[in-house]
């Protein structure tokens, strides 16, 4: 007897999976393989005579299809200015989404690639460069659906879930204590920015969103794309000590300004930005934990050792909030 399916993404088997792309005219030679993904789910699959595609099976109810639709037109901009991302097919009738049973998917050219060195300061240098480009298209109009990254969205929200409902009863008191106080802080850090120049980034800028490829990187998959002040996208690329940081983010910056100018004043939101993506994630894991790939995955998530880890990174990030911000030479 069959076992029902407990969660929407069971239903992709692998008929519909290869249905949904045959309805759009393909012949596919039945191979199949799950690619890396967790927020959707993401397929290779063989086209008889042709190169694989790519097919993006959207999770049901994140995003509406004004949502996708904004997110895919983001990309064409882009790539008919011929900046080097990977944007879904458009078939003979004009489509990007397409629908089918419950889901919505987009399907993509496949395309190779490696993970940038990105402890490589002449690599930073050339992604600034791209981010330039980028953020010189996403400035010329809004999203009028996506949202923006804010306080209440990647801060108040997540916490508010995690002390409902997966804080252990022993570690609520310092948990919501401190995070009561961060988001205090975080709170008047963005009023004290004022008006920010809010724009269209890719939202989720970090290496495994890149592929480099012909000694150029390619930005892949703009599904985290939102409104947001451009060193969103600049500070994901930073790590290590604040030595190492200031150097990495001078060449990025350097090639940044080739193409777009930057607003020092955001420099001050770095580590703002940082602590509320730390918050995002917990947050995103656990509105998530219903899917049965979360928890088989992410075996370490949710138990008083994984908390008690993240109460002490919350205490650092509140640390760095009264630190002097970054600042490079010129900016």
């Amino acid at each position: 007897m069959t076992e029902p399916a407990t969660h929407p993404f069971d239903t992709l088997t692998p008929d519909f999976i290869l249905g949904t792309v045959e309805r759009l005219g393909y012949i596919t030679d039945g191979r199949l393989l799950a690619l890396n993904s967790y927020e959707n789910r993401v397929y290779q699959i063989g086209i008889e005579d042709d190169e694989p595609i790519i097919a993006k099976y959207y999770r049901p109810e994140r995003w509406s299809d004004a949502q996708i639709l904004e997110e895919h037109e983001f990309c064409f901009e882009l790539a008919n200015n011929e900046l080097p991302v990977v944007a879904p097919i458009v078939t003979g009738d004009g489509l990007s989404l397409f629908h089918h049973g419950d889901f919505r998917f987009a399907l993509y050219a496949r395309k190779g690639g490696r993970t940038p060195d990105i402890d490589d300061l002449d690599n930073l240098l050339i992604l600034g460069r791209l981010l330039g480009r980028i953020h010189l298209i996403g400035a010329t109009r809004p999203f009028t659906h996506r949202p923006a990254i804010d306080c209440q969205t990647f801060g108040h929200d997540p916490v508010a879930l995690i002390s409902r409902e997966f804080i252990p009863n022993e570690l609520a008191m310092p948990y919501e204590s401190l995070a009561r106080d961060l988001l205090v802080k975080l709170d008047e850090i963005f009023a004290a920015a004022g008006d920010l120049n809010q724009i269209r980034v890719h939202g989720d800028c970090h290496s495994g969103n890149i592929l480099w490829r012909d000694d150029t990187p390619h930005f892949v998959d703009f599904d985290d794309a939102r409104m947001a002040p451009a060193v969103q996208d600049i500070w994901m690329l930073l790590s290590g000590n604040r030595e190492r940081q200031t150097a990495q983010l001078s060449e990025i910056l350097e090639g940044y300004a080739e193409f777009y100018d930057f607003r020092p004043q955001e420099l001050n939101l770095i580590e703002a930005l940082r602590t509320l993506r730390l918050l995002h994630y917990n947050g995103w894991l656990a509105a998530r934990w219903d899917d049965p790939a979360f928890p088989r995955t992410f075996t370490w998530f949710n138990g008083p050792r994984y908390w008690e880890q993240h109460i002490l990174d919350l205490r650092e990030q509140y640390a760095a909030l009264d630190e002097l911000p970054l600042q490079v030479f010129g900016a």
